[in-house]
């Protein structure tokens, strides 16, 4: 399995990015403002925060930036903000936006694992690699600044996602299996 450190990097500066904008705009209803100002965040108060060098931290988020999950602010002040809520960001966004791939094939998913061909595990692999994009899919920046908030050890459990499709796959399988065995 293969998720390097730029995706988990990402995945925690995003988090802390939303935790902090969560924070201003909870801070400004308890004020009583109804229209919270949030203020950017820097890089150099994330890069402080997570231990993540400033100069990593600018290459992640330039790339986060031209996928739209975030804007920058110029100028004093300045900084980063979500470039939509975080409810709406989910956490396999974030790593396809830093070119992370998550793979547990050999190959790369190119198929040829063996002297040029499919290994025999190859589909089992690819598989997994589905389950586990499904999985990151259905978790939001939202989910997880709710389970940072609350101070708890908390499963987060992803949304519903498309199960039908993989339950028919996982059915045909099965049944592919049956005949081959009897």
């Amino acid at each position: 399995m293969r998720l390097t450190t730029k995706g988990r990097f990402a995945v925690t500066a995003m988090l802390d990015l939303a935790m902090h904008e969560a924070t201003a705009v909870s801070d400004a209803q308890n004020l009583g403002s109804d229209a919270a100002i949030i203020k950017p965040v820097t890089l150099a108060g994330i890069s402080e925060r997570q231990s993540i060098s400033l100069s990593y931290l600018e290459q992640l988020f330039s790339r986060l930036r031209r996928q739209g999950l975030v804007v920058s602010v110029r100028g004093p002040g300045g900084g980063y903000k979500l470039a939509k809520s975080y409810a709406d960001i989910s956490v396999a966004e974030i790593i396809n936006a830093v070119d992370e791939q998550i793979d547990a094939t050999q190959c790369g998913g190119h198929e040829n694992c063996r002297d040029e061909g499919r290994c025999m595990t190859h589909d089992l692999w690819a598989t997994l690699n589905s389950k586990i994009l499904d999985y990151l899919a259905g978790i939001s920046l939202g989910d997880m600044v709710a389970t940072q908030k609350s101070g708890q050890k908390i499963s987060i459990k992803p949304r519903a996602c498309n199960t039908n499709a993989a339950s028919s796959n996982e059915k045909h399988n099965a049944e592919s299996l049956d005949k081959a065995i009897a």
